[in-house]
Protein backbone atom coordinates (compact mmCIF):
# COMPACT_ATOMS: atom_id res chain seq x y z
CA UNK A 1 0.00 0.00 0.00
CA UNK A 2 1.09 3.57 -0.71
CA UNK A 3 3.01 4.91 2.30
CA UNK A 4 2.09 8.59 1.84
CA UNK A 5 0.57 10.33 4.82
CA UNK A 6 -2.88 11.77 4.21
CA UNK A 7 -4.86 14.58 5.76
CA UNK A 8 -8.58 15.07 5.59
CA UNK A 9 -10.38 17.96 3.92
CA UNK A 10 -11.25 20.19 6.86
CA UNK A 11 -13.67 22.34 4.88
CA UNK A 12 -15.56 19.29 3.71
CA UNK A 13 -15.68 17.95 7.27
CA UNK A 14 -17.19 21.20 8.52
CA UNK A 15 -19.75 21.35 5.72
CA UNK A 16 -20.84 17.77 6.34
CA UNK A 17 -21.26 18.39 10.07
CA UNK A 18 -23.28 21.51 9.31
CA UNK A 19 -25.42 19.53 6.86
CA UNK A 20 -26.20 16.95 9.54
CA UNK A 21 -27.02 19.68 12.08
CA UNK A 22 -29.97 20.71 9.90
CA UNK A 23 -31.76 17.43 10.63
CA UNK A 24 -33.64 18.24 13.82
CA UNK A 25 -32.11 21.70 14.29
CA UNK A 26 -33.32 23.66 17.32
CA UNK A 27 -33.59 27.43 17.68
CA UNK A 28 -30.42 27.64 19.78
CA UNK A 29 -28.10 25.78 17.38
CA UNK A 30 -28.73 22.43 19.00
CA UNK A 31 -30.32 19.24 17.68
CA UNK A 32 -33.31 17.10 18.60
CA UNK A 33 -32.92 13.92 16.55
CA UNK A 34 -34.49 11.09 18.51
CA UNK A 35 -33.87 7.52 17.40
CA UNK A 36 -36.09 6.29 14.54
CA UNK A 37 -37.81 9.67 14.21
CA UNK A 38 -38.39 11.49 10.93
CA UNK A 39 -35.28 13.57 11.67
CA UNK A 40 -33.26 10.41 12.25
CA UNK A 41 -34.52 9.03 8.95
CA UNK A 42 -33.43 12.21 7.15
CA UNK A 43 -29.95 11.92 8.67
CA UNK A 44 -29.74 8.25 7.73
CA UNK A 45 -30.73 8.90 4.13
CA UNK A 46 -28.19 11.71 3.84
CA UNK A 47 -25.53 9.48 5.34
CA UNK A 48 -26.41 6.72 2.87
CA UNK A 49 -26.20 9.12 -0.08
CA UNK A 50 -22.76 10.37 0.96
CA UNK A 51 -21.45 6.83 1.31
CA UNK A 52 -22.89 5.65 -1.99
CA UNK A 53 -21.30 8.65 -3.70
CA UNK A 54 -17.98 7.00 -2.75
CA UNK A 55 -19.16 3.65 -4.19
CA UNK A 56 -19.35 2.24 -0.68
CA UNK A 57 -21.82 -0.61 -0.17
CA UNK A 58 -24.43 0.22 2.49
CA UNK A 59 -26.19 -2.59 4.34
CA UNK A 60 -28.53 -2.65 7.34
CA UNK A 61 -28.94 -5.31 10.01
CA UNK A 62 -32.09 -6.42 11.83
CA UNK A 63 -31.62 -3.65 14.43
CA UNK A 64 -31.38 -0.80 11.92
CA UNK A 65 -27.61 -0.50 12.38
CA UNK A 66 -26.07 0.82 9.16
CA UNK A 67 -22.79 -0.55 7.77
CA UNK A 68 -21.04 1.22 4.90
CA UNK A 69 -18.14 -0.72 3.40
CA UNK A 70 -15.14 0.52 1.43
CA UNK A 71 -13.83 -2.74 0.03
CA UNK A 72 -10.17 -3.56 0.54
CA UNK A 73 -7.67 -5.46 -1.57
CA UNK A 74 -8.53 -8.60 0.36
CA UNK A 75 -12.21 -8.50 1.44
CA UNK A 76 -11.74 -11.77 3.33
CA UNK A 77 -9.37 -10.20 5.82
CA UNK A 78 -10.87 -8.91 9.09
CA UNK A 79 -12.19 -5.40 8.52
CA UNK A 80 -11.47 -2.17 10.37
CA UNK A 81 -14.66 -0.61 11.76
CA UNK A 82 -15.27 3.04 12.63
CA UNK A 83 -18.35 4.86 13.73
CA UNK A 84 -20.75 6.10 16.38
CA UNK A 85 -24.40 7.23 16.23
CA UNK A 86 -26.63 9.81 14.55
CA UNK A 87 -29.42 10.03 17.15
CA UNK A 88 -29.42 12.71 19.84
CA UNK A 89 -31.11 13.60 23.11
CA UNK A 90 -33.79 16.30 23.21
CA UNK A 91 -32.16 19.69 22.65
CA UNK A 92 -28.74 18.08 22.44
CA UNK A 93 -25.60 19.25 20.69
CA UNK A 94 -24.37 19.15 17.10
CA UNK A 95 -21.31 17.00 17.74
CA UNK A 96 -22.25 14.18 20.10
CA UNK A 97 -22.29 10.93 18.11
CA UNK A 98 -22.49 12.46 14.66
CA UNK A 99 -18.83 13.54 14.76
CA UNK A 100 -17.78 9.89 14.99
CA UNK A 101 -19.91 8.95 11.97
CA UNK A 102 -18.75 11.90 9.88
CA UNK A 103 -15.16 11.19 10.93
CA UNK A 104 -15.40 7.72 9.42
CA UNK A 105 -16.94 9.21 6.28
CA UNK A 106 -14.02 11.65 5.97
CA UNK A 107 -11.52 8.82 6.38
CA UNK A 108 -13.22 6.95 3.54
CA UNK A 109 -13.28 10.11 1.41
CA UNK A 110 -9.54 10.54 1.98
CA UNK A 111 -8.85 7.03 0.72
CA UNK A 112 -11.05 7.47 -2.35
CA UNK A 113 -9.80 10.99 -3.12
CA UNK A 114 -6.19 9.79 -3.07
CA UNK A 115 -7.01 6.58 -5.00
CA UNK A 116 -5.72 4.40 -2.18
CA UNK A 117 -7.25 1.00 -1.61
CA UNK A 118 -6.69 -0.41 1.90
CA UNK A 119 -5.48 -3.97 2.26
CA UNK A 120 -8.55 -4.86 4.36
CA UNK A 121 -12.04 -3.45 4.04
CA UNK A 122 -13.00 -0.38 6.05
CA UNK A 123 -16.54 -0.31 7.44
CA UNK A 124 -18.34 2.73 8.80
CA UNK A 125 -21.11 2.08 11.36
CA UNK A 126 -24.13 4.12 12.46
CA UNK A 127 -25.53 2.48 15.60
CA UNK A 128 -29.26 2.73 16.25
CA UNK A 129 -30.53 4.34 19.46
CA UNK A 130 -27.29 4.97 21.30
CA UNK A 131 -28.77 7.74 23.41
CA UNK A 132 -31.80 5.91 24.74
CA UNK A 133 -33.61 9.26 24.80
CA UNK A 134 -36.68 7.85 23.07
CA UNK A 135 -36.32 4.13 23.78
CA UNK A 136 -34.53 3.04 26.94
CA UNK A 137 -31.87 1.81 27.60
CA UNK A 138 -29.03 3.70 25.97
CA UNK A 139 -26.64 1.82 23.70
CA UNK A 140 -29.51 -0.52 22.96
CA UNK A 141 -28.47 -2.06 19.66
CA UNK A 142 -24.76 -2.42 20.37
CA UNK A 143 -25.96 -4.10 23.57
CA UNK A 144 -28.08 -6.55 21.57
CA UNK A 145 -25.29 -7.28 19.09
CA UNK A 146 -22.84 -7.98 21.92
CA UNK A 147 -25.30 -10.17 23.82
CA UNK A 148 -25.82 -7.75 26.72
CA UNK A 149 -29.51 -7.16 25.98
CA UNK A 150 -32.24 -9.52 24.81
CA UNK A 151 -33.52 -8.60 21.35
CA UNK A 152 -37.15 -9.61 21.94
CA UNK A 153 -37.31 -7.55 25.13
CA UNK A 154 -35.75 -4.51 23.49
CA UNK A 155 -38.07 -4.70 20.48
CA UNK A 156 -41.00 -4.34 22.84
CA UNK A 157 -39.71 -1.23 24.60
CA UNK A 158 -42.06 1.74 24.12
CA UNK A 159 -41.58 5.49 23.95
CA UNK A 160 -43.76 8.00 25.81
CA UNK A 161 -46.42 7.71 23.10
CA UNK A 162 -46.62 3.93 23.43
CA UNK A 163 -44.82 3.23 20.14
CA UNK A 164 -42.58 0.16 20.32
CA UNK A 165 -39.00 0.14 19.10
CA UNK A 166 -39.95 -2.56 16.58
CA UNK A 167 -42.84 -0.52 15.16
CA UNK A 168 -40.72 2.63 14.88
CA UNK A 169 -37.97 0.68 13.11
CA UNK A 170 -40.47 -0.73 10.64
CA UNK A 171 -42.05 2.67 10.06
CA UNK A 172 -38.83 4.26 8.83
CA UNK A 173 -38.04 1.22 6.67
CA UNK A 174 -34.78 0.27 8.32
CA UNK A 175 -35.25 -3.39 9.20
CA UNK A 176 -32.45 -5.32 7.52
CA UNK A 177 -31.00 -8.80 7.86
CA UNK A 178 -29.49 -10.34 10.96
CA UNK A 179 -26.81 -11.71 8.64
CA UNK A 180 -25.45 -8.17 8.25
CA UNK A 181 -24.61 -7.79 11.94
CA UNK A 182 -21.11 -7.06 13.14
CA UNK A 183 -19.60 -10.32 14.39
CA UNK A 184 -15.83 -9.85 14.35
CA UNK A 185 -13.16 -7.58 12.97
CA UNK A 186 -9.61 -6.35 13.19
CA UNK A 187 -10.51 -3.21 15.15
CA UNK A 188 -13.31 -0.83 16.07
CA UNK A 189 -12.48 2.86 16.53
CA UNK A 190 -14.89 5.49 17.85
CA UNK A 191 -14.07 9.18 17.71
CA UNK A 192 -16.18 11.20 20.12
CA UNK A 193 -16.28 14.54 21.86
CA UNK A 194 -14.99 14.24 25.42
CA UNK A 195 -18.23 15.45 27.03
CA UNK A 196 -16.08 16.69 29.89
CA UNK A 197 -13.68 19.57 30.67
CA UNK A 198 -10.32 17.81 31.05
CA UNK A 199 -8.75 18.22 27.59
CA UNK A 200 -9.72 21.89 27.39
CA UNK A 201 -8.49 22.58 30.93
CA UNK A 202 -5.12 20.97 30.21
CA UNK A 203 -4.76 22.57 26.73
CA UNK A 204 -4.69 19.17 25.03
CA UNK A 205 -6.12 18.20 21.67
CA UNK A 206 -6.48 14.43 21.82
CA UNK A 207 -7.53 11.87 24.40
CA UNK A 208 -6.40 8.28 23.92
CA UNK A 209 -9.16 6.56 25.85
CA UNK A 210 -8.09 3.57 27.92
CA UNK A 211 -11.44 2.51 29.32
CA UNK A 212 -15.07 3.27 30.11
CA UNK A 213 -15.20 3.44 33.88
CA UNK A 214 -17.19 1.13 36.11
CA UNK A 215 -20.05 2.46 38.17
CA UNK A 216 -22.60 1.62 40.82
CA UNK A 217 -26.01 3.16 41.44
CA UNK A 218 -27.67 2.99 44.86
CA UNK A 219 -30.99 4.03 46.33
CA UNK A 220 -31.17 5.04 50.00
CA UNK A 221 -34.59 5.03 51.63
CA UNK A 222 -35.21 6.67 55.01
CA UNK A 223 -38.47 6.05 56.86
CA UNK A 224 -39.63 8.12 59.84
CA UNK A 225 -43.00 9.28 61.14
CA UNK A 226 -45.28 12.06 59.94
CA UNK A 227 -46.76 14.36 62.52
CA UNK A 228 -47.91 17.94 62.99
CA UNK A 229 -45.13 20.45 62.28
CA UNK A 230 -46.33 22.85 64.99
CA UNK A 231 -47.11 20.54 67.88
CA UNK A 232 -44.35 17.92 67.85
CA UNK A 233 -41.24 18.80 69.93
CA UNK A 234 -37.92 18.52 68.10
CA UNK A 235 -36.59 15.85 70.45
CA UNK A 236 -39.65 13.66 69.84
CA UNK A 237 -39.50 13.69 66.04
CA UNK A 238 -38.54 10.97 63.59
CA UNK A 239 -37.86 13.36 60.73
CA UNK A 240 -36.82 11.50 57.59
CA UNK A 241 -35.70 14.66 55.79
CA UNK A 242 -33.40 15.83 58.59
CA UNK A 243 -31.90 12.35 58.72
CA UNK A 244 -31.42 12.38 54.94
CA UNK A 245 -29.63 15.74 55.12
CA UNK A 246 -27.23 14.42 57.77
CA UNK A 247 -26.67 11.23 55.80
CA UNK A 248 -25.95 13.09 52.56
CA UNK A 249 -23.54 15.47 54.27
CA UNK A 250 -21.57 12.56 55.73
CA UNK A 251 -21.53 10.78 52.39
CA UNK A 252 -20.16 13.88 50.70
CA UNK A 253 -17.48 14.34 53.34
CA UNK A 254 -16.30 10.73 53.16
CA UNK A 255 -16.51 10.21 49.40
CA UNK A 256 -14.88 13.52 48.46
CA UNK A 257 -11.75 12.49 50.34
CA UNK A 258 -11.67 8.89 49.12
CA UNK A 259 -9.99 9.35 45.72
CA UNK A 260 -9.15 12.34 43.51
CA UNK A 261 -10.63 10.75 40.36
CA UNK A 262 -13.79 9.35 41.92
CA UNK A 263 -16.98 11.08 40.77
CA UNK A 264 -20.28 10.63 42.55
CA UNK A 265 -23.72 12.18 42.22
CA UNK A 266 -26.78 12.34 44.44
CA UNK A 267 -29.09 13.22 41.60
CA UNK A 268 -32.59 12.06 42.52
CA UNK A 269 -34.33 13.13 45.72
CA UNK A 270 -37.95 12.58 46.76
CA UNK A 271 -39.58 13.59 50.04
CA UNK A 272 -42.99 12.51 51.34
CA UNK A 273 -45.62 13.73 51.94
CA UNK A 274 -43.93 16.97 50.82
CA UNK A 275 -46.26 19.28 52.73
CA UNK A 276 -44.81 22.23 54.63
CA UNK A 277 -46.97 21.63 57.74
CA UNK A 278 -46.15 17.92 58.02
CA UNK A 279 -42.97 16.27 59.30
CA UNK A 280 -41.59 14.16 56.41
CA UNK A 281 -42.06 10.44 56.95
CA UNK A 282 -40.03 9.19 54.00
CA UNK A 283 -37.12 10.29 51.83
CA UNK A 284 -35.65 8.37 48.92
CA UNK A 285 -32.48 9.52 47.16
CA UNK A 286 -29.98 8.08 44.72
CA UNK A 287 -26.21 7.94 44.78
CA UNK A 288 -24.21 7.04 41.71
CA UNK A 289 -20.42 6.59 41.77
CA UNK A 290 -17.97 6.05 38.88
CA UNK A 291 -14.33 4.97 38.85
CA UNK A 292 -12.10 2.72 36.80
CA UNK A 293 -10.75 0.87 39.85
CA UNK A 294 -13.09 -1.82 41.17
CA UNK A 295 -11.53 -1.56 44.64
CA UNK A 296 -12.49 2.11 44.87
CA UNK A 297 -16.08 1.27 43.95
CA UNK A 298 -16.12 -1.42 46.63
CA UNK A 299 -14.93 1.17 49.16
CA UNK A 300 -17.77 3.47 48.06
CA UNK A 301 -20.28 0.73 48.76
CA UNK A 302 -18.73 0.04 52.16
CA UNK A 303 -18.90 3.74 53.09
CA UNK A 304 -22.57 3.94 52.09
CA UNK A 305 -23.42 0.89 54.21
CA UNK A 306 -21.43 2.22 57.18
CA UNK A 307 -23.00 5.68 57.15
CA UNK A 308 -26.51 4.31 56.77
CA UNK A 309 -26.07 1.87 59.64
CA UNK A 310 -24.66 4.41 62.10
CA UNK A 311 -27.58 6.86 61.95
CA UNK A 312 -29.17 7.34 65.42
CA UNK A 313 -32.19 9.43 64.49
CA UNK A 314 -34.85 6.84 65.22
CA UNK A 315 -35.61 6.51 61.53
CA UNK A 316 -35.04 3.28 59.62
CA UNK A 317 -32.62 3.36 56.68
CA UNK A 318 -32.17 0.85 53.86
CA UNK A 319 -29.80 0.70 50.89
CA UNK A 320 -30.64 -0.94 47.58
CA UNK A 321 -28.07 -1.44 44.82
CA UNK A 322 -30.02 -0.66 41.67
CA UNK A 323 -27.39 -1.67 39.14
CA UNK A 324 -23.69 -1.59 38.38
CA UNK A 325 -21.23 -2.13 35.57
CA UNK A 326 -17.59 -3.14 35.53
CA UNK A 327 -14.86 -1.05 33.92
CA UNK A 328 -14.38 -1.92 30.24
CA UNK A 329 -10.72 -1.70 29.28
CA UNK A 330 -9.89 -1.01 25.65
CA UNK A 331 -7.27 -2.82 23.59
CA UNK A 332 -3.83 -1.65 24.75
CA UNK A 333 -2.23 -2.01 21.30
CA UNK A 334 -4.92 0.17 19.74
CA UNK A 335 -4.54 2.80 22.46
CA UNK A 336 -0.80 2.87 21.74
CA UNK A 337 -1.50 3.23 18.01
CA UNK A 338 -3.72 6.24 18.72
CA UNK A 339 -0.95 7.75 20.84
CA UNK A 340 1.52 7.17 18.01
CA UNK A 341 -0.86 8.88 15.57
CA UNK A 342 -1.15 11.94 17.83
CA UNK A 343 2.63 12.07 18.11
CA UNK A 344 3.03 11.81 14.33
CA UNK A 345 0.70 14.78 13.90
CA UNK A 346 2.37 16.74 16.73
CA UNK A 347 -0.88 17.02 18.65
CA UNK A 348 -0.72 17.26 22.45
CA UNK A 349 -2.56 14.33 24.00
CA UNK A 350 -3.02 12.25 27.12
CA UNK A 351 -4.33 8.85 28.10
CA UNK A 352 -7.67 9.22 29.83
CA UNK A 353 -10.83 7.41 30.86
CA UNK A 354 -14.42 7.88 29.80
CA UNK A 355 -16.96 8.53 32.52
CA UNK A 356 -19.82 8.32 30.01
CA UNK A 357 -21.02 5.18 28.27
CA UNK A 358 -20.48 4.56 24.55
CA UNK A 359 -21.26 1.84 22.02
CA UNK A 360 -17.53 1.10 22.04
CA UNK A 361 -17.77 -0.43 25.51
CA UNK A 362 -20.08 -3.18 24.24
CA UNK A 363 -18.25 -3.71 20.95
CA UNK A 364 -15.02 -4.11 22.95
CA UNK A 365 -16.29 -7.51 24.07
CA UNK A 366 -16.33 -8.65 20.42
CA UNK A 367 -13.61 -6.74 18.58
CA UNK A 368 -10.36 -5.02 19.68
CA UNK A 369 -11.61 -1.50 20.42
CA UNK A 370 -10.40 1.96 21.39
CA UNK A 371 -11.71 5.53 21.43
CA UNK A 372 -10.38 8.96 20.52
CA UNK A 373 -11.59 12.06 22.37
CA UNK A 374 -11.50 15.69 21.24
CA UNK A 375 -12.20 18.66 23.55
CA UNK A 376 -15.63 19.87 24.59
CA UNK A 377 -15.86 23.60 25.32
CA UNK A 378 -16.64 24.03 28.99
CA UNK A 379 -17.12 20.30 29.23
CA UNK A 380 -20.70 20.71 27.97
CA UNK A 381 -22.63 17.95 26.23
CA UNK A 382 -26.25 16.80 25.90
CA UNK A 383 -26.91 20.52 25.67
CA UNK A 384 -27.48 23.02 22.87
CA UNK A 385 -24.32 24.87 23.97
CA UNK A 386 -22.18 21.80 23.22
CA UNK A 387 -19.23 22.95 21.09
CA UNK A 388 -15.96 21.66 19.68
CA UNK A 389 -14.04 23.94 17.33
CA UNK A 390 -13.79 22.96 13.70
CA UNK A 391 -10.02 22.71 14.05
CA UNK A 392 -10.37 20.37 17.03
CA UNK A 393 -12.78 18.22 15.02
CA UNK A 394 -10.30 18.19 12.15
CA UNK A 395 -7.46 17.20 14.47
CA UNK A 396 -9.44 14.28 15.83
CA UNK A 397 -10.40 13.00 12.40
CA UNK A 398 -6.78 13.23 11.23
CA UNK A 399 -5.74 11.11 14.22
CA UNK A 400 -8.43 8.61 13.26
CA UNK A 401 -7.19 8.61 9.65
CA UNK A 402 -3.58 8.15 10.73
CA UNK A 403 -4.62 5.27 13.00
CA UNK A 404 -6.61 3.56 10.23
CA UNK A 405 -3.67 3.98 7.83
CA UNK A 406 -1.38 2.34 10.38
CA UNK A 407 -3.76 -0.54 10.99
CA UNK A 408 -4.60 -1.12 7.33
CA UNK A 409 -0.90 -1.23 6.44
CA UNK A 410 -0.03 -3.65 9.23
CA UNK A 411 0.47 -7.26 8.20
Amino acid sequence: MNQQKLVIDGAQLRQTLEDFSAFGATENQGVTRLALSEEDLQAREYFRSQCEALDMVVTVDDLGIMYSTLEGEDPDRPAIYMGSHLDSVKKGGRFDGVLGVVAGLEVARSFVRNKIKPECSIVLINFTNEEGARFEPSMMTSGIVSGKFDKETMMGVTDTEGVTFADALNKIGYVGSIENRLLSGKAFLELHIEQGPILEAESLQIGAVECVVGMGCYEIEITGESNHAGTTPQNMRKDALTTANLCMSELHQRLSSLNDTLVYTMGRFNVYPNIHTVIPNKVVFSLEARHQNEEILQEVEAIIDEIVKQQKSGCSLTVKKLWSRETVWFDSDLVQTIEKSAQTLNLPYKRMVSGAGHDAQFIATMVPTAMIFVPSAGGKSHDEDEYTTWKECENGVNVLLETVLELSEAK
